[in-house]
């Protein structure tokens, strides 16, 4: 298993797939850790890419600080992971926290990348996500990991991914426990202590920017991913339908088609963002659509209803 080392600490990271193919680096969520990756790293090495995932300082087999963990060092560990791929095309996705941590990646050195996707994302930290997210932090310190975990897995998951796993939900929640620990997600979460908005370096991104954005995702709801749609030149918003903040877990295999479908776009020259919004299809494979002229998009998807 191999490591990366920033300073004193240690930084686990994988990489999968062929050496000279064009490279995707998934970045995890708050609360996450890289095995939740597999089903990308095999999707996306089936189709020729070269997959790197990494565990965050403070999460899964990374060091865990005792003391502060401040975004620049998430940053800092994302470089060096990126100085580890060559010189050929890196593409770079990150969910939430993960996001927001490629978004400053792409901020501060956006040259070395073909194409970012931040999905369920944000750039500024608007009263509602501050107070959640103080919410969650208290709810850690109180209640430990376990409590934590029953806090989030509802706001991130739809009813039918949770029915799906509630007669093995303790399962789910202790692999949570063994590779995540309190003290840790509690200096991960202290990060946004200082938080300063993005908003005013996004027109920096100049590269190929396909923001993704579940439609029923109320942590970052629509209004987030709109000001990185406005602000970054060469974006499109494409919204998962009937999906929530955690839709990578709910919607990997066209999640992981969209990511590999967007990268030959920009790679073959087809990718136009325009500032688009794009409705991504149910299933793999299918078409994206464009949200219908006429329709608020920061309000919902409109659907044709049943005949009565």
């Amino acid at each position: 298993m191999p490591f990366l080392r920033h300073g004193s600490y240690r930084i686990r990271y994988e990489l999968d797939g062929p050496a000279d193919g064009p490279a995707y680096v998934l970045v995890n969520g708050l609360t996450q850790y890289a095995e939740l990756w597999t089903a990308y790293r095999d999707a996306l090495v089936a189709r020729q890419f070269r997959v790197a995932t990494f565990d965050l300082l403070g999460q899964g087999e990374s060091d865990k600080p005792a003391l502060f963990i401040g975004q620049d060092d998430q940053v800092a560990a994302l470089h060096l992971l990126i100085g580890e791929l060559g010189d050929g095309p890196v593409f770079l996705s990150g969910i939430s926290f993960g996001g927001l941590i490629a978004l400053r990646y792409a901020i501060l050195h956006g040259r070395r990348l073909a194409g970012l996707v931040p999905m369920s994302c944000f750039a500024e930290l608007p009263p509602q996500l501050f107070l959640l997210g103080n919410a969650l932090r208290t709810g850690l310190i109180l209640g430990g990991t376990s409590y934590l975990q029953d806090l989030l897995l509802p706001m991130n998951v739809s009813d039918q991914w949770l029915e799906s796993v509630l007669d093995k939900l303790d399962q789910v929640k202790r692999q949570g426990w063994l590779v995540n620990d309190v003290y840790a997600l509690q200096n991960l979460m202290e990060s946004f202590l200082d938080f300063q908005p993005l908003t005013p370096q996004l027109s920096t991104i100049g590269v190929p920017t396909m923001i993704l954005n579940g439609e029923f995702d109320f942590l970052t709801p629509r209004a987030l991913h709109e000001t990185l749609r406005v602000e970054i030149p060469d974006s499109a918003l494409v919204i998962i339908p009937r999906a929530y903040h955690a839709f990578t877990l709910e919607k990997p295999a066209l999640t992981a088609d969209l990511l590999a479908r967007f990268a030959q776009d920009v790679m073959a020259g087809r990718w136009h963002g325009n500032k688009a919004v794009l409705i991504a299809p149910d299933d793999a494979g299918g078409e994206l659509i464009p949200f219908p002229a006429g329709y608020d998009h920061l309000r919902a998807i409109p659907v044709q209803g049943p005949v009565r």
